[in-house]
């Protein structure tokens, strides 16, 4: 079943709020093995939706539209899906009946604006709210069936679990997609897809896709069967051919953040971790602290920002800093020795460099040194990655982040 999403709204396009309509219903729609091939948003514009909703109907057997049902001169989807189906508009009086109920109860007085959601493309059905007042709408368009949907997520969410996804479901029959993402660090994307070449080309159920964002790459292997237990059957071998061509840069599964994995190995040890931070801020902290269970074993930061800050409370020394700079393997291992004397923790961590877009200590912008000390290992980690500030942090938090966990779970350091 080919079914394509269409968002109306401008804010949209203004980029004011992002489409998580959309992201939510795909979510839904791959849970029972539709196959979503088209997104599109288009602003309120009434020629410019009907077109939309006519292509949409032209490539799909079923549409979903989200937005544009309300009361307001600018909520156009109700004429614009009547001009798309060829049918005029008719007003359903029981439809009528139940928005004045709704008024009347809240001890309001219905704007007559609000008359036009009791109307109905000839032919079509309506879908009844429980929240707001704006009913759902089912039509025809071609060959497709459009189910008009409010753009307000919570009364969208009413209908598509209440409506759209059981008709769906009868109508497609038994069928599961289930997907699975492998989270990965240290391998750029287009090394992965070399690794996974053959995979890839090689087989289009179960099949491979990736996502790179954050510092990560994400492998996402997915499969469609009449069930998701035989579409786990499906991705089982898939999965351990790509973890063994991927090896330890594997840190997680699904939702799993590199955070989260060290915190759980951590606390699965029985081990503290302590950090000092120049150029994250605290970023690095935050992110441990956001996990659940982090207060088990994470002592506590320090942020150095000054050449004083790092000399007076971890005990750089002047030489270090005088002769090797703050932006430097020397002075990270010294800052990571110092977070874990001051603290007492079985692990520490140091994170500096230029976030830039200056140069600063004498390091060029994007220059980052992570350090680790822990019982028997002082190991630091240096790269350049020149460009935008908060993605130079980022990548930062993520090597340290990364350090942590290939010592706690005894992997090769990086070099």
């Amino acid at each position: 079943m080919r079914v394509e999403v269409v968002a109306v709204g401008t804010e949209l396009l203004l980029g004011q709020i992002a489409n998580t309509n959309a992201q939510w219903i795909s979510k839904r729609l791959a849970a029972i093995g539709a196959d979503v091939l088209h997104h599109q948003a288009v602003g309120d514009n009434h020629r410019r939706a009907v077109d939309a909703i006519r292509l949409a109907a032209s490539r799909s057997d079923v549409v979903i539209v989200s937005g544009g049902l309300g009361p307001t001169q600018d909520d156009l989807t109700r004429p614009a899906l009547a001009e798309a189906a060829g049918a005029p508009l008719v007003r359903i009086p029981g439809i009528e009946d139940a928005l004045r109920e709704r008024f009347r109860v809240r001890g309001r007085e219905m704007p007559d604006s609000n008359l036009a959601q009791a109307d109905v493309p000839e032919g079509g059905r309506p879908i009844r709210p429980e929240r707001g007042t704006a009913p759902g709408l089912v039509v025809t368009v071609g060959g497709a069936t459009v189910y008009a949907l409010p753009g307000v997520p919570a009364e969208m969410r009413e209908m598509m679990e209440g409506t759209v996804l059981p008709e769906l479901t009868a109508r497609a029959g038994p069928a599961s997609l289930v997907s699975r993402t492998l989270r990965c660090y240290g391998l750029a994307e287009s090394l992965i897809s070399e690794l996974l070449d053959d995979l890839y080309h090689g087989s289009t159920n179960p099949s491979v896709a990736y996502l790179a964002g954050g510092a990560e790459v994400h492998v996402r292997l997915t499969a469609k069967a009449p069930t998701s237990a035989e579409a786990d059957v499906l991705l089982a071998p898939l999965e351990a051919e790509v973890r063994a061509r991927l090896g330890d840069h594997v840190y997680g599964t699904g939702d799993e953040t590199l955070e989260a994995v060290v915190v759980h190995a951590l606390v699965e040890r029985r081990l503290t971790l302590a950090a000092a931070e120049s150029l994250t801020g605290g970023g690095f902290s935050e992110r441990i602290t956001a996990v659940p269970g982090a207060s088990a074993t994470f002592l506590g930061a320090t942020v150095t920002y000054s050449l004083a800050a790092k000399r007076e409370i971890l005990g750089v020394s002047a030489e270090t800093l005088e002769r090797d700079g703050p932006v430097s393997a020397a002075c990270a291992l010294e800052m990571a020795a110092g977070a874990r004397r001051v603290f007492g923790a079985d692990v520490a961590v140091a994170l500096t460099g230029a976030a830039g877009p200056e140069p600063h200590g004498g390091a060029e912008p994007g220059q980052v040194w992570v350090a680790l000390d822990a019982e028997g290992v002082r190991h630091p980690v240096g790269f350049r990655w020149p460009g935008d500030r908060e993605l130079v942090r980022r990548f930062a938090e993520q090597a340290a982040l990364d350090l942590v966990r290939r010592r706690l779970l005894a992997l090769p350091l990086p070099g």
